[in-house]
């Protein structure tokens, strides 16, 4: 039989089904946590007054928010909405409160976990069986979600409460971890558990790791719904999921990727790392740079996985608005051999070198040197490396603990 002819409308159906998907997109790989729950059919909430932490990247696979699929589905009871930085829609800025309201759509009431209080009150739980925890974060110890996720972790515990993580993706993988740990006297709420920088978890593993390893205090009865096909060497273009901007400066998968490589010395003001332009995360420039030169120290380096380009531009707000910058691009050309982190330490390396005047801890504004080191977790960094402006004074700081919290979150691990 010629089964050629009998095939050609398969085939036409598939380039169909395929035609939709932009130039190097993947097909969807993953089940997110929320797919999976609909597909038990909200089992595990039915009969429970819910309440759902959560924000625009809490969406199932057709991009439908976790809020509105939870308030119409007929067996689940969603009584209240938490709302972390930026807000339950988005509409807040970084570091900006966000107000208690009621949210337009669902009617639902909407308590504010980035204003008065980061962490849910009795009082906010009130009516409530269990907690609902669906964000997309972006696998670094600095971004408010992970806090979010601890604190409400132990207000559950406390007013015994049940607790869902609706499991997501790390977009920068399950194999990058990176930066030393949280000392005392450091903890803040970009640094609210003592987990390296990159920490090389999902959201429900991390939340495993938090209630077993007792740093929230008294476990809470968790849950996690993992996802389903995604694997530890993902990065979130692997993934096939469509990207939902988590924070306004975090457009892109790639920007999540880059994060970590600038986003602290981006505390200090001193640089553009790109914020205010339309390549956040992704540059290193100030007026007094020559982009050529520090391209050259910095290719020179011949660091794993990156190359630097030069770049001239003029960022439309934040760090050098509106003047002429010179400075890196930088691209990653081979991202699991890539160290993220130690990036901008070797920029503000090669930038000393350059231009000995300029050094950073020289030159930046001293009251931004509380947050360096907030973010850092620890003091040390920066006094160690404002001795020399070498990168070699502070590897030992910055790596110490990484191998042996990887050895310990393996047993937490819900993928390979």
């Amino acid at each position: 039989m010629n089964t050629t002819k009998n095939n050609v409308p398969l085939f036409i159906a598939l380039l169909a089904a395929l035609a939709w998907l932009p130039a190097g997109a993947q097909p969807v790989q993953v089940k997110t946590g929320i797919e999976v729950l609909k597909e038990q059919h909200f089992k595990l909430l039915e009969g429970k007054r819910v309440g759902l932490i959560t924000n625009p990247t809490g969406v199932d696979n057709d991009l439908r928010l976790t809020a509105d699929i939870l308030h119409e589905a007929p067996n689940v009871q969603l009584v209240a909405l938490y709302a972390p930085e930026h807000g339950i829609r988005g509409e807040a800025h970084a570091g900006e409160q966000v107000a208690d309201l009621r949210d337009t759509r669902t009617g639902l009431p909407v308590h504010s976990l980035h204003g008065k209080h980061r962490k849910p009150t009795p009082e906010m739980l009130q009516g409530v069986d269990v907690l609902v925890y669906d964000i997309q974060d972006i696998g670094c110890r600095s971004y408010t979600y992970i806090s979010t996720l601890g604190l409400a972790m132990q207000a559950a515990a406390e007013c015994g409460v049940e607790f869902v993580v609706l499991d997501r993706p790390n977009p920068l993988g399950g194999r990058k971890v990176e930066g030393g740990p949280v000392e005392k006297g450091f903890v803040s709420f970009v640094s609210q558990f003592n987990i390296p920088y990159l920490y090389g978890l999902t959201c429900g593993e991390l939340a495993r790791l938090l209630n077993g390893e007792g740093m929230t205090g008294k476990p809470c009865r968790l849950t996690v719904v993992p996802m389903q096909g995604w694997t530890r060497d993902m990065t979130y273009a692997d993934t096939g999921l469509a990207w939902v901007s988590p924070s306004p400066h975090i457009p892109q998968p790639l920007s999540a990727l880059l994060y970590p490589a600038s986003g602290i010395v981006g505390e200090l003001g001193y640089l553009s790392i790109g914020v205010g332009y339309t390549l956040p995360f992704q540059l290193f420039a100030a007026g007094w740079i020559q982009a050529d030169s520090l391209a050259d120290r910095l290719n020179a380096l011949r660091l794993p996985g990156v190359v630097f380009r030069p770049v001239h531009f003029k960022p439309f707000y934040s760090t050098g608005q509106g003047r002429p910058m010179q400075g890196v691009q930088v691209h990653l050309t081979d991202y699991a051999a890539a160290r993220l982190t130690e990036i901008q330490f070797y920029v503000m390396q090669e930038v000393a070198a350059l231009y000995p005047d300029r050094a950073v801890f020289d030159h930046a504004d001293p009251s931004r040197f509380a947050m360096f080191d907030r973010v850092c977790g620890t003091d040390s960094i920066r006094l160690a490396f404002a001795r020399r402006n070498r990168v070699d004074d502070i590897r030992t700081l910055w790596t110490r603990g990484t191998e042996a919290f990887r050895a310990l979150s393996e047993q937490y691990y819900l993928y390979e």
